[in-house]
């Protein structure tokens, strides 16, 4: 690819494949096509299991619940607007914008909510639908309105190079989707993966061993009260920002001021904050659905939270790790703050609570494992987000530099 003078970015991207040096030509939708759509299907022609699955703007791009007959199916296709193989699907209400391409099943859409752009050869579907993942409509911005007119998708600017060039941006951009699905698809199969071996290496449902375990291993769990085996750490801060301070949220522990992006929303005074040493856990003590995030410093030395945040550490015959575990991911501890609630919306689980839960624990060998699976399988889980992420910013940059 070669990189555009600036003089010359108005009229061209500023990335282009090599041998294209043409202006891009500036065109409304309108000038190119015109919008179509399905004709209206009413709710007496539907049914939970028919034939051909039919498309309602909440179900767009997701699983079908309404069906029609396969005759009115054909009936329709043969007389009215049918969206052609590869044509870019548009949800023009709800989360405006939203496309999907049409592969050719057998399928039927919500007549307005779902409309598509009938086009000449001048434009590149691969092409569009990559500008549609960046357009601004004409008319809505700034707009509280939450529905996409034709007239809207008509009106709104476009600017065109070849049909040639179009199709190199839409071919390239066409791969970088299919890379992005894969590790997609790659991140959610060890997520469902972690999933199956949370429920297969805890016991359920009253056993005393798990259904999945470590060669070697076979002793029964035993019950213990988790108060025998947690410490309560409660020193306190004597100055302001005496270290710094950490968010503990449900997606782990931040310093705050990276949690919200350069902020610190935490009172200037600080003095009697709770102290979380490094290894500790902390937690926020109350919940207004029955979820509470246990979280480990492995931040820094010393951190600072809020004294609605209790901190805790393990003793010896208890690994921390194990133990994170199977506080935010077992069974047994949701059924236990369900036993908290009493009344109102809000849950608290202050520490003399989580002292007093019982617990199925194995032996501290099996713990170690335990602990040292999951840990591993979460970074693995973690890497793969961090190379999806990257890919996604990536498609973002070139976006903006491929496209005027």
């Amino acid at each position: 690819m070669a990189k555009i003078d600036d003089s010359v970015k108005k009229k061209v991207p500023e990335l282009r494949f090599k041998g294209f040096t043409d202006d891009w030509e500036e065109r409304k939708l309108g000038e190119l096509g015109s919008v179509a759509m399905n004709r209206r299907i009413f709710k007496d022609q539907t049914s939970e299991n028919e034939e051909v699955p039919f498309f309602k703007i909440g179900t767009f791009g997701s699983k079908p619940d309404a069906f029609i007959s396969r005759e009115l199916f054909e009936e329709y296709k043969l007389k009215y607007p049918y969206p052609e193989i590869g044509d870019i699907l548009i949800s023009a209400s709800g989360s405006i914008g939203r496309t999907v391409v049409y592969q050719g099943e057998d399928e039927y859409f919500q007549d307005s909510n779902i409309v598509w752009l009938k086009h000449d050869d001048r434009l590149n579907n691969k092409f569009l639908k990559q500008f549609y993942s960046i357009v601004k409509w004409q008319g809505l911005e700034g707009s509280t309105i939450k529905r996409l007119y034709n007239k809207n998708i008509l009106d709104t600017d476009i600017s065109i190079p070849s049909t040639i060039e179009q199709n190199k941006i839409g071919m390239f951009f066409e791969r970088l989707d299919d890379t992005i699905a894969l590790h997609q698809r790659k991140l959610d199969l060890l997520k469902e993966q972690k999933k199956g071996y949370l429920q297969k290496m805890f016991p359920k449902n009253g056993s005393k061993i798990p259904e999945l375990r470590f060669a070697g291993v076979a002793d029964d769990w035993e019950e213990h009260k988790l108060g025998d085996y947690i410490i309560q750490y409660s020193e306190k801060t004597k100055q302001n920002n005496q270290y710094p301070v950490f968010t503990s949220s449900r997606n782990g522990l931040f310093f705050q001021k990276d949690y919200y992006k350069g902020n610190q929303i935490a009172s200037e005074d600080n003095i009697g904050y709770n102290i979380v040493p490094r290894g500790y856990f902390t937690y926020r003590h109350m919940s207004d659905d029955l979820v509470f995030k246990f979280n480990i410093n492995d931040l820094a030395d010393y951190g600072i939270v809020s004294t609605l945040y209790p901190v805790f550490t393990t003793n010896e015959q208890l690994n921390s790790k194990y133990l994170q575990y199977q506080l935010n991911e077992g069974s047994e501890f949701r059924r236990f703050s369900l036993l908290q609630k009493q009344g109102g919306s809000r849950t608290y689980m202050y520490l003399n609570k989580l002292q007093n839960m019982i617990l199925n624990i194995p032996k501290l060998e099996e713990q170690q494992k335990i602990g040292s699976f999951f840990q591993q399988l979460d970074e693995t889980i973690a890497l793969h987000q961090r190379k999806l992420d990257l890919l996604k910013e990536q498609k973002k940059g070139f976006l903006q530099k491929m496209f005027v």
